[in-house]
């Protein structure tokens, strides 16, 4: 009869979770994913054929763990400014995770930074819509504007090259986040692209 398994898969692609963020997804091999469980790899391979597939399971629970700290800022009293927190501090406490979902290419068609973009505007959408008063095209472009500029801070962090403290960068990105609101709401067509950008200049410049 064979030896029971000790280990459930939920708690093998875990492990390999913990070795990602320390090591990045080139760290996740079945040697150092059996160092984290303290055991041999044989209970990796009860569960997974290759090692490809615990690690494409690694990339979906990495971004599950993204998702969970943008739906915690999202429940702050300033839920975009709380979202921006959130991003950022990901960024700072899970620099190799970051790395793997924003700053590598995926092996295949799905994954990569613009995915998480998308994904992260349907998180923030319907709070964005009620709290600014956008409907969800407005919302998405303005989401889209900021989330920009914060993955610009956040890579300053991961690449260790960041000269702003956290209320520096929250202070910007209020002050972004202030500016393209007020455009959105009072230049007619910008969010559809269909705007006269030498008129608002014009105007803007009192000519």
């Amino acid at each position: 009869m064979p030896p029971a398994v000790k280990f459930k898969k939920e708690e093998i692609v875990n492990a390999a979770l913990n070795v990602a963020g320390r090591k990045g997804m080139d760290g996740v091999t079945a040697r150092e994913v059996a160092r984290e469980l303290k055991v041999s790899v044989g209970p990796i391979f009860t569960y997974y054929d290759s090692m490809d597939q615990l690690r494409s399971d690694v990339y979906e629970h990495a971004k599950a763990r993204y998702r969970e700290f943008i739906e915690e800022g999202l429940r702050g009293p300033v839920p975009f400014m709380g979202l921006w927190r959130q991003f950022l501090t990901f960024a700072s406490e899970e620099p190799e995770l970051f790395r793997m979902i924003f700053l590598t290419k995926p092996d295949n068609c799905s994954g990569g930074a613009m995915e998480a973009l998308r994904m992260s505007q349907d998180i923030a959408r319907e709070s964005i819509m009620e709290v600014y008063k956008m409907d969800a095209h407005q919302a998405d472009c303005f989401f889209r504007d900021i989330w920009l500029a914060a993955l610009g801070f956040a890579t300053l962090i991961v690449t260790d090259d960041c000269p702003y403290s956290m209320e520096e960068m929250l202070d910007i990105g209020r002050e972004m986040s202030l500016s393209i609101c007020k455009a959105y709401k009072e230049v007619p067509g910008l969010a559809e692209g269909n705007y006269d950008a030498e008129a608002n200049f014009r105007q803007l410049m009192g000519q």
